[in-house]
């Protein structure tokens, strides 16, 4: 399956199925055999999953540089050891970087790819549900103390090679934090979407080929907003529902401590809730989502150990905040965003009502 991406100044593919490494390889052998340094960026958990099947399916010679798990590896720490390496390795603009990993490894070889001598090709290789959202649309970042995502470039992938292969060994968790993006594109995109969810009564019933449908969908609604809006100027901030209060947990509670799917599904409980009071979705479906999130296991309980003056903090050095006015994404019904500015007061009344909601149950 291929689904295109096309921007003002580039196009590329994504393209979804089992075992489609060797396939990829077949089809790019022109265009790789004339690199002269090929470098597969991945984290440690990765490797030791997926070493064997890389080696095997991935048929030109390449380099391989190894970085912390998760969010660990979003710092300058490890953005300077990856361009020490390519450095010291003879890497040229004439070189290709594959992110192999999650969309923490993505983030962090784009920005790589992005700056290294201006700019080198890089391939998008996703091994984790969450990446189907982050791997597509060219947002490249490090995470900086004072905020996610802080530095960082629109820097389009060269293809993103969706190998389902890899979510073979993904652990709950994994699962967990990746679907509530999913959800978003569907709260984003479309009601009778969104009303499916809501009869999945935990992670373990979820449906392999009703999952693939499920990624599928959602990289076809990023793709479309990234043609329309690539820098987000405009349509793509509807893409950032549920983050803004959903990245101001993630750097309260500490960049790796929560993944940033489970943020981002308790950042949209806030956004739904000032969607119903901004917008026309119906009373009451804030709560709806909150308690079918809580039967798949989203850990809400993170929100009783965040001061709100910490998150208003941090919400107020989010990028889609201008001038200390936050731009929230919001819904004007299910399937019909649109962005509003916020008062933090008004934020405030949602967190308090999150907190009971929490505290009830």
């Amino acid at each position: 399956m291929i689904i295109p991406v096309k921007t003002k100044d580039t196009s590329y593919e994504v393209h979804l199925g089992e075992n489609i490494l060797s396939e990829f390889c077949i089809r790019h052998a022109e265009t790789l055999e004339k690199v002269d340094q090929l470098v597969i960026i991945t984290d440690e958990h990765v490797w030791s999953l997926h070493e064997q099947y890389v080696r095997e399916h991935f048929t030109f010679p390449f380099k391989l540089f190894i970085v912390p798990n998760g969010e660990a590896c979003k710092t300058f720490e490890s953005y300077f050891k990856v361009q020490t390496f390519l450095l010291q390795e003879n890497c040229s603009r004439n070189s290709a970087l594959f992110a192999l990993g999650g969309g923490a490894v993505g983030d962090l070889t784009g920005f790589v790819a992005a700056t290294f001598m201006r700019g080198i090709p890089f391939y998008q290789i996703p091994t984790t549900i969450l990446a189907h959202d982050s791997a597509v649309g060219g947002k490249t970042a490090i995470n900086h103390p004072n905020g996610k995502n802080m530095i960082g470039a629109f820097y389009q992938p060269a293809e993103v090679l969706y190998d389902f292969h890899f979510l073979a060994t993904l652990p709950e968790i994994e699962v967990r934090s990746g679907l509530a993006e999913v959800i978003k594109h569907a709260l984003i995109s479309d009601q009778v979407w969104m009303d499916e969810f809501f009869s999945l009564s935990s992670m373990e019933s979820i449906d392999k080929e009703e999952l693939l449908i499920w990624l599928e969908k959602g990289i076809r609604v990023k793709a479309h907003i990234v043609e329309l809006d690539e820098k987000e100027q405009s349509y793509r901030k509807y893409l950032n529902f549920g983050h803004t209060y959903g990245h101001a947990i993630e750097a309260t509670v500490g960049y790796g401590k929560i993944t940033h799917g489970e943020a981002v599904m308790i950042g949209m409980i806030p956004a739904l809730m000032l969607s119903e009071i901004n917008g026309e979705v119906e009373q009451g479906y804030a709560k709806k989502v909150y308690y079918f999130a809580n039967s798949l296991g989203y850990n809400f309980q993170h929100v009783l150990h965040c001061p709100f003056e910490d998150l208003a903090s941090f919400m107020l050095k989010d990028k889609k905040t201008t001038n200390g006015e936050l731009h929230f994404a919001l819904l004007q019904t299910i399937g019909e965003p649109f962005v509003k500015v916020i008062s933090m007061d008004e934020v405030k009344k949602c967190d308090e009502q999150l907190r009971e909601w929490i505290k009830e149950a």
